[in-house]
């Protein structure tokens, strides 16, 4: 591949169809592509990226994986394209004019739907797996016709820890050998990937159909498979040892070896050839036939630089792995779909001088170190230059005897571990200040395993113990057998929560998938000129270790303008320090030009604290006096009526005497009552020798029980022409729990009392005088009339209440340079942002000097999170803010949020401030000592109103009093007062 290819055109054609749109899709705008996509798939990227699900969740797609995610389901789900030569004519044709790139597309290994995703390590490339599969299950659950879609899946690792890390992601964490799926990233992170109308469906499906290694071709799954597997599975072997002494766990297999791993071909009566060996040899075949069978597949392979090929010459040789993918590939056509996952998808050709990058070419999208850093997405790097390393000619390969076997470590070596330790006690004794929960770790990367040895007996004399250290030790190929592996894995993935081990010591088996946060200096012994492998190294420390503290965040910022800017950082929250090794020189050098790395002077003459000026806030002494206590409705103020209670025999009688009534009604064989009100027919009575039919007395009961509580509920009432209309109305009565009593009560009514006398409706046809409409409506308002009054009596529940206090977050970090020295706060200091914090500031110096506060607190929207106050947005989404401070009063508690003049008529604003008063006036229902007897205001402070209240020597509780935000309650009262 020429070097022209290094422009990535595939990623550059596809984020000039896409990039244009993503404002539109963020917004919530029509666009083509959402007009081009299922529907299912719209539905899907508006629940990632629109704006309006985004503001909902702590957590979100970064642009490089929005832009992963985007380009892939733009090329397969509207481009369409059946294989890499057709992508490209699609949207990189001028690409196939340089040199031999039509050439290496139109290979047979690139004959179906290919794509790699060129991510840095620490940028979450499994969130775009796992949103990648979302993608495709639900559209072939919804489309099961369409070919550009599947339910089966295959994950590849390249080794032990990142088959692990994969596990981990679908199944969950394993503790004590069992897998917990609410640990799982598909299930933690479910707000992120999965609509809630989805989630059981997805839940489903993952849960049955994961299969291990082990598992593939055996275990029966119903609606799909996602199939996890490390690369030896593919080339048909379990046991590592075929692998030639190569940094690259996918390299070509011996042929031989290979064969007989599976049959024995020489005759013979051998254990080799009995039926058992033969039927266990045969069985670790299944797992590729089994792929190779199924009618769709899609590969994600993870960390897939090890599937490059190998060229000599003009001949192109494939690896074992991609061997393997070719074949199962071969019987599915377009329906074979690989997606690339790789921080360095390119192979490396040549040596010394000569060595050349050959990139993918199937690149589509280009989220690289560079890019990572500069957004904050990983570390910052700093390369720790040592006076006594940079000064001395040190060997930093270890010393070997005349046989090349290593003896011990070099005096480089030496040095080297002994500036990463140093440098690792200075972040342990600071970092402990700010969160003794963080726990530093120091990375040591050997040359080889013989080197392993003398490295942790070195940390021992420098006085470490045993417990202190973590050697993850391999063979040559940089594997461990499943019993050493089951032993190292849980303790090697926990160290971010542990103090111990503090330093890790590996070869290779760290070099991917060691995905922890922890790792903040790093020490390579290792003397490679491997390019892929210096960045793996750099890799495994680049994970974020700091997350959502707004202090931190900002003073993150400012050590990524100062490096930009060639200074060195004033802090050290989040920088990855690497113990310089000449290998690493030029790797550093192309960093330190783009403004992302910097070097690091002597420790004795280099004064920068690890926290820079950021000092940990505790509660004061006595802060229950200034503490705010926030009502949380568990249940709302409630009024209970109370099951109504009615004597029939007490209510009144009829105006007309029954006798009269009788000789009235007279005796017809069919007649129709008509309700006087509404005109509507009371039913279809029909009288036939004397007898009522099924819709008789007992209909007549429930169907006038019915009239009333409808009534009672605000319907009109009436008595309806149908049974049907009938059935319709009683299903959803208002008063449903008390009609079987009703009707009791109507009937003893009718028959004891209503005429003064008994009467038996069925005897002598007695019925028809109910029928009657002034009989009807007399009975009706009668009791109504008696069950109104019932109902008056009613008792109150008082609310039910919990509290959540501003105490409960025991600590807040501020910056020395820019916080507030509070004297009515439970906290003796506030911060203020360093950047357009003048308004905060101006009212915090303010407020704390007015005699009339009892108590004032900054909310800290990253720990306050149960002051979080919903609301809807103008479009109709659901959103949430947190308000800036909380004010107290002798007899007022205010909720303070204060804008820039220019923000004051924003229409989300308006909708936060409807949405602040209902929550003051819900808490202003509750009884006086629930609510410690002050009433609750919000109180919505522009810039301008604040400095004119300053400058008129106003107190501040007199602008909070006079701009607090009133109910219409209390302005009409206010008004009626004037």
């Amino acid at each position: 591949m020429s070097n022209g290819l290094k422009t990535f055109p595939l990623a550059c054609g596809l984020r000039k169809a896409v990039g244009d749109q993503i404002a539109d899709i963020v917004q919530g705008e029509p666009t083509a592509l959402m007009d081009e996509v299922t529907p299912v798939t719209a539905e899907l990227l508006k629940f990632w990226f629109q704006d309006d699900y985004v503001r909902l969740r702590t957590a979100n797609f970064h642009d490089g994986q929005r832009e992963a995610i985007l380009h892939i389901i733009y090329a397969h789900e509207i481009l369409k394209a059946p294989n890499l030569e057709t992508l490209y004519r699609e949207i990189a044709t001028e690409a196939l004019l340089d040199g031999d790139v039509l050439g290496e597309v139109t290979r047979g290994a690139h004959n179906h739907p290919k794509y790699a995703a060129k991510m840095a390590t620490g940028t979450g490339k499994t969130w775009v797996l796992n949103a990648l599969l979302v993608w495709q299950y639900l559209n072939h659950r919804e489309y099961p016709e369409d070919e550009r879609f599947t339910s089966n899946f295959l994950l590849v690792a390249p080794g032990l820890i990142v088959y692990d890390r994969l596990l981990d992601s679908f199944l969950g964490k394993e503790r004590e050998g069992e897998r917990d799926f609410e640990t799982s990233d598909i299930f933690t992170n479910q707000d992120i990937f999965v609509p809630d109308n989805y989630r059981d469906a997805v839940f489903g499906f993952v849960q049955s159909s994961v299969v291990t290694k082990g598992e593939i071709g055996s275990k029966v799954t119903g609606s799909g498979v996602i199939a996890v597997a490390n690369w030896h599975v593919l080339a048909g072997v379990e046991d590592p040892d075929f692998v030639p002494d190569s940094e690259s766990p996918g390299a070509n297999i011996d042929a031989k070896a290979a064969i007989e791993s599976f049959f024995p071909v020489r005759p013979g009566k051998t254990t080799g050839n009995s039926l058992s060996t033969l039927d266990g040899k045969f069985t670790r075949g299944k797992p590729l036939l089994w792929l190779k069978d199924l009618p769709s597949l899609m590969v994600f392979n993870d960390e897939a630089h090890h599937i490059h090929t190998v060229r000599k010459g003009d001949q192109v040789d494939e690896v074992e792995w991609q061997k393997s993918l070719t074949d199962i590939a071969s019987t599915k056509g377009h329906r074979f779909i690989q997606v690339d996952f790789s921080a360095t998808p390119f192979n490396e050709s040549g040596s010394g001088a000569n060595k050349k990058q050959r990139w993918f070419p199937h690149i589509v999208v280009d989220f690289d170190l560079k890019q990572a850093m500069s957004l904050g997405l990983v570390k910052s790097l700093a390369l720790d230059k040592r006076k006594e390393v940079a000064s001395l000619p040190l060997d930093f390969s270890a010393e070997r005897d005349g046989r090349n076997k290593v003896i011990g470590l070099s005096s480089g070596q030496r040095v080297m571990i002994r500036a990463g330790l140093t440098k690792l006690g200075m972040l342990e004794q600071e970092f402990v200040t700010v969160d003794p929960d963080k726990h530093p770790k120091l990375l040591i990367v050997c040359e080889e395993t013989a080197v392993t040895r003398f490295v942790e007996e070195f940390l021992h004399a420098e006085g470490l113990s045993a417990e202190d250290v973590l050697v993850v030790d391999s063979d040559r190929k940089g594997e461990m057998s499943a019993a050493e592996w089951d032993v190292a894995r849980e303790r090697l993935f926990d160290v971010d929560r542990h103090k111990s081990p503090r330093v890790i010591v590996s070869v290779l088996m760290l070099r991917e998938g060691f995905d922890v946060n922890n790792i903040a200096v790093i020490v390579p012994l290792r003397a490679s000129t491997s390019g892929i492998l210096l960045e793996q190294t750099i890799g495994r420390g680049l994970r974020l270790m700091w997350r959502g503290d707004e202090q931190i965040d900002e003073m993150k910022r400012e050590n990524r303008r100062r490096i930009a800017q060639r200074l060195e950082p004033d802090n050290y929250f989040d920088v990855l320090f690497v113990v310089e090794h000449p290998r690493f020189t030029q790797f550093y050098d192309n960093l330190m030009d783009a403004g992302l790395a910097s070097a690091i002077g002597d420790g004795i003459d280099h004064l920068t604290s690890a926290t820079g000026d950021l000092e940990i806030v505790h509660l004061r002494d006595g802060y229950e006096e200034f503490d705010f206590h926030i009502p949380m409705m568990v249940r709302d103020r409630e009024e209970e009526l109370v099951a109504p209670l009615i004597d029939p025999l007490l209510l009144p009688r009829s105006r007309v005497p029954f006798s009269e009534v009788k000789r009235i009604v007279g005796s017809r064989d069919r007649f129709v009552s008509e309700d006087a009100q509404t005109k509507t027919q009371f039913g279809d009575y029909r009288v036939n020798g004397g007898v009522m039919t099924a819709t008789g007395y007992n209909d007549f009961l429930s169907r006038m029980t019915v009239r009333i509580t409808e009534a009672l509920g605000g319907r009109r009432a009436q008595i309806t022409s149908s049974s049907k209309k009938y059935s319709d109305l009683a299903a959803f009565p208002i008063l449903q729990m008390y009609r079987p009593q009703l009707l009791g009560w109507i009937d003893t009514y009718i028959r004891y009392r209503f005429f003064d006398m008994e009467i038996d409706p069925l005897e002598d046809e007695n019925w028809r005088v109910l029928l009657w409409d002034q009989i009807t409506n007399e009975v009706a308002g009668n009791f109504a009339t008696a069950l109104v009054a019932a109902l008056q009596n009613e008792t109150v529940a008082v609310a039910e209440v919990n509290y959540r206090s501003l105490s409960e977050v025991r600590s807040i970090s501020v910056r020395a340079s820019s916080c507030i020295e509070m004297t009515k706060c439970i906290y003796p200091k506030l911060p203020v942002p360093t950047h357009a914090g003048g308004l905060e500031r101006k009212f915090l110096e303010w407020i704390n000097k007015d005699t009339y506060v009892e108590a004032v607190c900054k909310v800290n929207e990253y720990k306050h999170t149960f002051v979080h106050r919903p609301y809807l947005k103008a479009d109709g989404m659901p959103a949430r803010y947190s308000p800036d401070f909380l004010v107290r009063t002798e007899s007022m508690i205010y909720v303070v949020e204060t804008k820039a003049d220019f923000a004051m008529s924003d229409i989300n604003v308006l909708r936060k401030q409807a949405a602040a008063i209902a929550w003051c006036e819900q808490i202003n229902e509750l009884e006086p000592d629930q609510r410690s007897h002050r009433r609750w205001a919000y109180v919505l402070l522009a810039e301008q109103s604040v400095k004119g209240s300053i400058a008129a020597n106003e107190r501040a509780s007199d602008l909070l009093d006079r701009t607090r935000l009133r109910s219409t309650e209390e302005k009409e009262a206010e008004q009626q007062i004037w």
